[in-house]
């Protein structure tokens, strides 16, 4: 039995072969994403109206941003900060190495220190040393200087006391953490080559650690930027009290609360900032190449903006 086959119905042999169709892809549509968004943006224009219309004298806010007493207070708030952490990262330092010393003595000074500062609040802090008058009733220090306690611990040394030596014991667990992650061979291959323990760790042990550090150093900064506003306890003038004080004075409390809020974001902005470039510069060891940074990725969406507009052209 034979069977009659339609040779020209058959592509030649030398044809290429048949190409698929191409798939069509049907996106998924996400309904509860929309809601969500619609709920979100309607709280907030509930939120924004809320502001807009209520009993908020908004023209007060820009009419003082630049106010003699507000910038001093802007001036001292940024002046204790940097100063206690000063203090606390040198603290916080020593503490460390004094906690993984094998001389017991040190360690359990510094274990101690660490469970007290860190177990009480800094608000109680700052009373006892505004206090301390009651145990210690002169400051002598003989030959240097002496004095009566009450005399010797004005408001600036009280908070920068009172936030410095709080900020180190938060500062000896970040550096401890940053020493441990250091691998313990660096160490052995220090000490092979002669190095003495503190060369090895000026020289090889914190500058690795430094990626390990800088990050959360980064958040106590402006963590320690917006805890100065505990200063006003002991009558330092900071940026609150500077506020609190036009407010007073000018009846427009609330607005002065609004006002200081805003330069305390400035500020913390302007420091995320500077712990952005900090840790991109430390983290040239662990990374071949670092991710562009946001300015970097601006500029690449506008060039290629420019030469696809150019092309089209």
């Amino acid at each position: 039995m034979s069977v009659d086959v339609d040779k020209s119905a058959q592509p030649p042999a030398d044809a290429p072969p048949p190409q698929p169709e191409p798939i069509k892809a049907i996106p998924v549509r996400h309904y509860g994403r929309w809601v969500a968004a619609l709920v979100v943006i309607a709280l907030l224009a509930a939120l924004g109206r809320a502001f807009a219309t209520g009993d908020v004298n908004w023209n007060a806010i820009p009419q003082y941003m630049f106010n003699g007493d507000i910038l001093k207070g802007l001036r001292n708030t940024l002046l204790i900060t940097v100063l206690s952490m000063i203090i606390g990262v040198v603290g916080g330092v020593i503490l460390a190495v004094m906690r993984q010393s094998k001389n017991p003595v040190t360690s359990t000074v510094s274990w101690f220190y660490i469970w007290f500062f860190r177990g009480t609040p800094v608000y109680v802090q700052l009373f006892l040393w505004f206090n301390l008058g009651l145990v210690f009733h002169y400051i002598d220090i003989m030959p240097i200087y002496k004095d009566e306690w009450s005399d010797f611990m004005t408001p600036f040394l009280c908070a920068l006391l009172g936030l410095g030596l709080n900020e180190a014991a938060y500062m000896a667990e970040i550096c401890r953490a940053g020493l441990n992650a250091v691998d313990e061979g660096q160490t052995e291959a220090a000490h092979a080559l002669g190095m003495s323990h503190g060369k090895t760790l000026r020289r090889i042990i914190v500058p690795q650690a430094m990626r390990v550090i800088v990050p959360p150093t980064g958040n106590e900064v402006i963590n320690m930027l917006k805890t100065s506003s505990l200063v006003v306890a002991v009558q330092y003038y900071d940026l609150l009290q500077a506020a609190q004080n036009v407010g007073r004075d000018s009846g427009v409390v609330v607005e002065m609360l609004i006002l200081a809020a805003a330069w305390y974001l400035i500020a913390t902005t302007v420091l995320s900032i500077g712990q952005y470039y900090l840790e991109r510069y430390y983290a040239r060891g662990a990374s071949r190449q670092l991710p562009p940074t946001p300015l970097q990725r601006l500029r690449a969406k506008l060039a290629g903006g420019l030469n696809r507009a150019g092309g089209a052209a």
